[in-house]
């Protein structure tokens, strides 16, 4: 059985904290063991590398370098989300630190038993441990933490502003070079935006925006979407073809998008004095994907495609419907008897000379 997207998504994001903190244990004892050529010059303290202890080491630094992932996904980096980027490092930092001081005082007896071949509760490991807290290593070992902690963390804030595909991306170089590739795009446009903004002013359409935004995490998350842009009251998702025709991901994250809005009507109209609703366009097509900019980094998205799904987006209102979709993307959705297709007729793009049939989509029950 395979995982959800969702759950796909938050080990792709916890996977690089393990990866960071063995890479960096790695590191570390190296200079350790070069700084010494490889002897024990403080036995009473420090626990000789044996290929056994090594091997604990760096099973013990990987595991807590995805523990403190699995807690940053899935708890801390929530319960900070409003918090400035540096405050978030900070009481991060001192969070941590607490937590990795107990694991220090769980994992060192351990090692230690495995090196003098005792029990990890034996008067000669207590006395090895005793020893360590009081001496230099202790404050070395607790210096090489904060780097991993730091590294962890900031790849971990990183790759929330700038999405964790994007992020890998640059990484891998995937986009260095530029590809053509066949995606599935969706542009989502807040209705009657400019009246809500005059409405509301500038700071309440501000927090408006940030909530409404926030409410489609979970539909584009559960159905392989990755967020391409945001643009003023409008945002630009997109699918690789495969894995957006997948199970109807696209038509679905779309439907769970105006479901999750609408579970929160009462919230917005307490809140902000009216209900968002959205209109919608949706297209296939090749693009041509890859890095671009010198001060500023991005990778992009270009072909006819993009302008076509914008244009298709735009005759939501002519039509009287929340979401229109192409005739090439329409055959591509797998049968479903949960689903209505109805034919909107044969339209005009604005600055396309072919006419092209759309399509709206909406639930039979």
């Amino acid at each position: 059985m395979g995982f959800s997207p969702k759950t796909k998504r938050r080990l792709q994001r916890i996977l690089p904290f393990g990866v960071i903190w063995c890479i960096i244990g790695l590191f570390v004892l190296f200079i350790q063991e070069a700084a010494t050529s490889h002897k024990n010059l403080n036995p009473n303290v420090v626990i000789t590398l044996t290929p056994k202890v090594f091997a604990f080491a760096m099973i013990s630094v990987t595991l807590i370098g995805f523990i403190v992932g699995a807690v940053e996904i899935m708890w801390l980096g929530k319960l900070f989300n409003t918090k400035s980027f540096y405050k978030k490092i900070f009481y991060k930092l001192s969070f941590y630190t607490f937590f990795l001081v107990l694991a220090i005082i769980f994992v060192y007896p351990i090692a230690a038993s495995i090196e003098l071949g005792l029990p990890p509760l034996s008067e000669m490991v207590i006395y090895k441990l005793s020893n360590f807290l009081i001496s230099l290593d202790f404050i070395s070992t607790l210096v090489s933490i904060a780097v991993s902690l730091f590294a962890s963390l900031f790849y971990s804030e990183i790759s929330f502003h700038v999405g964790d595909a994007v992020l890998m991306n640059f990484f891998t170089g995937k986009y260095h070079k530029p590809i053509q590739e066949k995606r599935i795009f969706l542009f989502c446009d807040m209705k009657s935006s400019t009246t809500i903004a005059e409405q509301l002013g500038h700071i309440e359409y501000f927090k408006l925006l940030k909530a409404y935004y926030s409410d489609f995490t979970n539909a584009i998350t559960n159905h392989s979407g990755s967020v391409y842009q945001y643009v003023g009251d409008e945002i630009i998702i997109s699918w690789k073809y495969e894995e957006g025709i997948k199970n109807n991901n696209w038509i679905n994250c779309f439907l769970a998008m105006k479901q999750d809005l609408h579970n929160k009507a009462n919230w917005y109209k307490n809140k902000f004095g009216l209900e968002p609703t959205f209109k919608s366009g949706f297209h296939v097509g090749e693009v041509t994907t890859g890095e671009i900019g010198t001060l500023k980094k991005e990778i992009i998205f270009t072909g006819d495609v993009l302008n076509t799904t914008a244009r298709i987006q735009g005759l939501c209102n002519s039509h009287n419907v929340d979401i229109l979709i192409s005739k090439k993307l329409i055959k591509e959705l797998k049968p479903d008897h949960s689903f209505k297709v109805k034919s909107m007729g044969v339209s005009e793009l604005k600055g396309k000379e072919e006419k092209m049939e759309l399509f709206t989509v909406f639930r039979s029950s």
